[in-house]
């Protein structure tokens, strides 16, 4: 089932990455939500991420990385 939820979390974090602001909201919603195991895997997925999408940087403050 976290499976699941994470992988959602991702993509609605993909489908949202036009607006830094709702990324931001929904990062927000997800550190809410995923369990300490999956934040990390967050962590690593979305420092992959922003590298295509600089504009998302000031993200990476809300997960302290």
């Amino acid at each position: 089932m976290s499976k699941m939820m994470f992988d959602y979390t991702k993509s609605i974090l993909e489908r949202v990455s036009f607006d830094p602001v709702l990324f931001c909201k929904e990062l927000e919603k997800a550190i809410k939500t995923l369990l300490p195991y999956e934040m990390e895997q967050l962590q690593e997925w979305l420092l992959n991420f922003i590298i295509e999408k600089p504009e998302l940087k000031p993200s990476l403050l809300l997960i302290k990385v």
